[in-house]
């Protein structure tokens, strides 16, 4: 995949110590390269850069012909929802703990950055996640997520209970902390600290899982990625709810309102090194395949 990279927008916590020493290597790197850098107009940076192009962060994709990503995953999906419609690809930095995203590690910035703007990285499509929260009034909220949809708890130690419907047909009450809906890409986020299964991430389905379930037989369930998942707060006492996706909360829930969860048109289009393997990465991040049989080496 090659594509001319005039400009390129930085993203990160760039106050962290963490983040601002790859930083510090990749803006001369860029300039060196009479490449531009954009750097949200919001973000702090930890010195004055004379390379680095201020602009306001609604505008930092479309000025972009790359995005670069810089901290762990949740700098990345914050990042996936800047070029979700854009159509910029997206390099994720790793610099923080898990990283099943952010598969380039700091030794290998230099390299693979360079390998991006010569398009020699694998481009990697990932469907996003489409919510709609509305209810009798009309739209509440709507959002567009990478890895899961979160209709969550809002009071301390009280469950709520949630109705989930796949295309019209009622599936099931669901009583605990909430519900996720994650994409294939999102089920090993979220969903799989609720016990739900690891899904290959170019997969066309849905995993729907319940929060700490008041009932053990309240399992996650795999749903077509073609099917509309709507989710009900049910009205009880006292009960409140928020609407979360990628982790960012969007509105608060109330009884009677209806989220919807779909696939989304739009794409996130991420950059992975030469030779990028997911099983390699499961294996890793996870920890699997330590004992006299792994394979690995």
């Amino acid at each position: 995949m090659a594509f001319p990279v005039r400009a390129c927008a930085l993203v990160g916590r760039f106050a962290d110590p963490r983040i601002a020493e790859p930083l510090s290597v990749l803006v001369p790197h860029l300039a060196a390269r009479q490449i531009a850098v954009l750097v949200g107009a919001e973000t702090p940076l930890p010195v004055i850069m004379a390379d680095v192009e201020r602009v306001p962060i609604a505008e930092l994709a479309a000025r972009a012909d790359l995005v670069i990503a810089i901290g762990g995953d949740g700098t990345l999906l914050y990042a996936a929802g800047l070029v979700a419609r854009h159509g910029v690809p997206l390099l994720g930095i790793n610099r923080g703990r898990l990283g099943f995203l952010t598969d380039v590690m700091p030794e290998e910035l230099v390299a693979e950055v360079d390998a991006a703007l010569q398009g020699r990285l694998v481009p990697d499509e990932r469907p996003l996640l489409a919510a709609h929260l509305s209810n009798s009034r009309g739209v509440v909220a709507e959002a567009l997520a990478l890895n899961d949809v979160v209709l969550q708890r809002l009071a301390t130690g009280r469950m709520v209970d949630v109705e989930s419907h796949v295309d019209g047909r009622y599936v099931n009450t669901h009583a605990g902390d909430g519900v996720v809906v994650a994409s294939a890409t999102g089920s090993t986020a979220y969903a799989l600290s609720c016990g739900g299964p690891i899904v290959e991430p170019h997969l066309p389905v849905f995993v729907v899982a319940t929060i700490c379930p008041h009932t053990l037989s309240n399992r996650p369930i795999v749903i077509s990625a073609r099917s509309t998942i709507e989710i009900r707060l049910l009205d009880r006492h006292d009960r409140h709810a928020q609407l979360v996706c990628d982790g960012a909360v969007l509105a608060e829930i109330t009884p009677g309102d209806r989220l919807s969860v779909k696939q989304a048109r739009e794409r996130v289009t991420l950059l992975h090194p030469v030779g990028h393997d997911y099983y390699r990465l499961l294996r890793s991040k996870l920890h699997w395949g330590h004992g006299s049989h792994d394979h690995s080496r």
